[in-house]
């Protein structure tokens, strides 16, 4: 069914530069119009029984030449700890402000590597965490995991400390591959570390793979998805290579030339699909995969699928909280960002403030047009009429809006029936393309990843 697009309608659109949509507006919108007294104000007036934290630890042992994140080379410890005794101060501050006791369902750290923090560290961390917050006895709590770092000691505190969901960095098994973006990774390294990690009591176990990958081949895509295989992870995220070297400029050490075209990249990521739907895992939005009785899988059968700053996800709080710098929170008002550079995070911690640099401000339609793109994407089928009679919004204006709807249902990318949009069956692995047409902030300038 993926072949009825034909190759130039394919060429031209997974050429598209188009946001991936983890929210909306996205970060390129926000604005140093929203900074701490706002946030306090929005913290002030928050009660929630649903309600998410995020922690970004910005700090690796080596660059990955294809990392995409904030983060920077930490050889030794002592910047790793000076900066977790802010992380830590960050968490008193914004408990302070909150207008009432939070119910906290997730918990996520992502990176960077945060298996660097010193296993005590994290102990005291999560000590303070469920001290401040009332973190659920069924809350998930995850940690994104560097497999060449991760140690005995480290899998052992994670599963102290009531972690239960894992997501290692694979990429790829290719050697080539891993030498063309300085990640050397064998795969009796992350055997090593899943076994860890079950043996710890983590037993959720999520692989992230990319495609678009210097050297990268359909055959070596495959090669890694056979051995990934083998190690029985329940979910896998498979991202495409965004190679943006003008805004990561260590991008610039991989050799252009050995980059797929993109016609190659829609083949190496259809092959990977239908590789894991081969292996009975069921394919979740556009670029996630689980196994049918995982929860991410039954959310996507029912209706239930979310989609945030870690991509989809059951995770329906209203409100998140994001700490550490460059970490973004979403309030029911509106997005805000904590400063990027780590020394300006510092010193604003230290001095008692919240380190908000940007943030968005909700105005106008965003809540609605924020949904239809959510369900879009999640669902692939937004009824655009329902969701607007939600927000008490007018539906012929939202769709009359949507510029190059109607070129896209031309081509077959999407098909309207009164106010439901689908994205065709042939399109889905153009959803982003679809959902774009609702975003009213689009700038054709601005750098977004490829659509595919």
């Amino acid at each position: 069914m993926i072949d009825t697009l034909s190759p130039d309608l394919l060429h031209r659109y997974a050429e598209a530069r188009i946001p991936r949509y983890t929210s909306y507006p996205t970060a390129p919108n926000f604005s140093a119009d929203v900074r701490e007294a706002q946030y306090r104000s929005w913290l002030a007036s928050t009660c929630s029984e649903n309600a998410s934290l995020y922690f970004h630890i910005p700090f690796c042992r080596a660059m990955c030449w294809y990392c995409g994140c904030h983060t920077t080379l930490a050889a030794r410890e002592a910047p790793v700890l000076r900066y977790l005794d802010c992380l830590c101060k960050e968490v008193e501050l914004v408990a302070r402000c909150t207008g009432g006791p939070l119910s906290v369902g997730y918990v996520h750290f992502g990176g960077g590597t945060p298996t660097l923090v010193p296993p005590e560290q994290l102990r005291l961390l999560m000590a303070d965490l469920r001290r401040h917050y009332g973190i659920r006895r069924d809350a998930e709590i995850a940690i994104e995991i560097d497999p060449r770092t991760l140690t005995g000691e480290m899998a052992k505190m994670l599963g102290a400390c009531g972690f239960n969901r894992a997501s290692l960095g694979v990429q790829s098994f290719d050697p080539a591959v891993q030498r063309a973006i300085n990640r050397v990774q064998s795969f009796e390294e992350t055997e090593a570390a899943v076994r860890l990690l079950r043996r710890n009591g983590i037993d959720r176990i999520n692989f992230d793979l990319i495609y678009g990958l210097p050297l990268e081949s359909a055959e070596s895509c495959l090669a890694t998805v056979e051995q990934a295989l083998e190690l029985g992870p329940d979910r896998f995220a498979v991202f495409g290579y965004a190679h943006v070297p003008s805004f990561k400029p260590h991008q610039r050490k991989i050799d252009e030339a050995a980059l797929p075209d993109s016609e190659a990249r829609f083949a190496h990521s259809r092959a990977i699909a239908d590789a894991l739907v081969g292996a009975g895992y069921i394919e979740v939005g556009f670029d996630h995969f689980a196994l049918p009785g995982d929860p991410l899988a039954i959310a996507a059968a029912s209706g239930g699928l979310h989609r945030n700053f870690q991509g989809y996800t059951t995770d329906d709080a209203d409100l998140l909280i994001g700490f550490g710098a460059s970490a973004i929170g979403r309030m029911p008002q509106g997005f805000v960002q904590n400063e990027v550079r780590i020394p300006e995070y510092q010193r604003l911690v230290s001095g008692g403030r919240l380190p908000i640099a940007r943030g968005h401000r909700f105005t106008g339609d965003d809540r609605v047009r924020a949904e239809v793109i959510e369900r879009l994407m999640c669902d692939h089928r937004a009824d655009v009429g329902a969701i607007c009679d939600r927000f008490g919004a007018d539906s012929s204006g939202l769709l009359g809006s949507a510029g190059g709807l109607d070129r896209l249902e031309g081509e077959g990318l999407a098909r309207r029936s009164g106010s439901v949009i689908e994205v065709t069956d042939a399109a889905r692995p153009l959803v982003r393309v679809v959902a774009a047409t609702f975003d009213r902030y689009l700038d054709a300038g601005t750098t977004y990843s490829r659509a595919i």
